[in-house]
């Protein structure tokens, strides 16, 4: 498994990180902790320094109930990060979280290498023909609805079934445009119950039958401090934990706000795994 990154290939039969960077007032864990660049910089080179492979910037806040952004404020906010952190690390490979084809086109333009889409093109018909012309990698989310009303969409006929039907949909469409690095992400905590969460956790490597591969995001999620009885930022040990289940159960790339300890996993999971 190797992701071609502009002209760069990553090889994903070792794990790999991927260091969330949250560039918005209103994330349930880092909302407003980056917003100057001096604040961006400095966690991002501390990101690279801690072993990750890529950073994940995001613009539009997709927890449970965040505000709209318009596409125009995503844009105001996304594309002079991605030219900022180009800048300053000319060697990053820049994953840009959004829905928005616009934005993601404006964003790899800038040199960008990487769309992570929490709504797999379904929000923005222009979204896979917009990745397939750049002929970047593609971070395909499983979501019911829109950030605003997820949660009001939990029922599935069987959960696992649905989720890996709806990813072999999209991956067929994304096939048929030319698309070839695309990534799979269970979508923890998008329209799935705590129950539902933890089903798909133990049951990750199912998705390896898709042939393609598994992102895990659960970094200091509900799932996590809902059981734990605590907060978000209290959640490091438990999303550690997590992630350690993640990857022996299949996961490619572990999606953190806390690298080192994630890289840390990845490093104790290589000792772990049968030769």
């Amino acid at each position: 498994m190797t992701l071609n990154c502009k002209g760069r290939l990553i090889d994903l039969s070792t794990s790999k990180v991927m260091g969330i960077l949250n560039c918005t007032p209103d994330s349930f864990y880092d909302g407003g902790k980056y917003l100057n660049d001096n604040a961006i910089l400095k966690q991002t080179e501390k990101m690279l320094n801690d072993g990750a492979t890529f950073i994940d910037v995001g613009g539009y806040s997709s927890r449970p109930g965040a505000n709209h952004v318009t596409e125009e404020e995503e844009m105001k906010r996304m594309l002079p990060l991605t030219e900022l952190l180009l800048k300053q690390f000319p060697e990053i490979i820049l994953s840009i979280d959004t829905f928005r084809s616009t934005v993601a086109s404006g964003c790899l333009d800038a040199g960008a290498a990487i769309i992570n889409d929490i709504s797999a093109g379904k929000l923005d018909d222009n979204m896979l023909p917009t990745v397939a012309k750049h002929h970047v990698p593609y971070i395909m989310m499983h979501m019911k609805g829109t950030p605003q009303n997820m949660q009001q969409q939990t029922n599935y006929d069987n959960l696992l079934v649905d989720i890996i039907k709806y990813f072999s949909e999209r991956i067929a469409t994304a096939k048929a445009l030319g698309m070839v690095d695309i990534i799979v992400d269970p979508g923890f905590g998008f329209a799935k119950t705590l129950e539902q969460n933890y089903e798909i956790l133990q049951k990750l490597n199912l998705f390896q039958n898709l042939e393609h591969p598994i992102l895990v995001g659960i970094s200091r999620k509900s799932m996590i401090y809902k059981v734990l009885k605590t907060d978000a930022k209290s959640a490091l040990n438990g999303t550690t934990a997590l992630n350690m289940a993640a990857l022996m159960n299949g996961a490619n790339i572990l999606r953190v706000h806390d690298v080192k300890e994630a890289y840390e996993c990845v490093k104790l999971a290589e000792e772990l795994m049968p030769c």
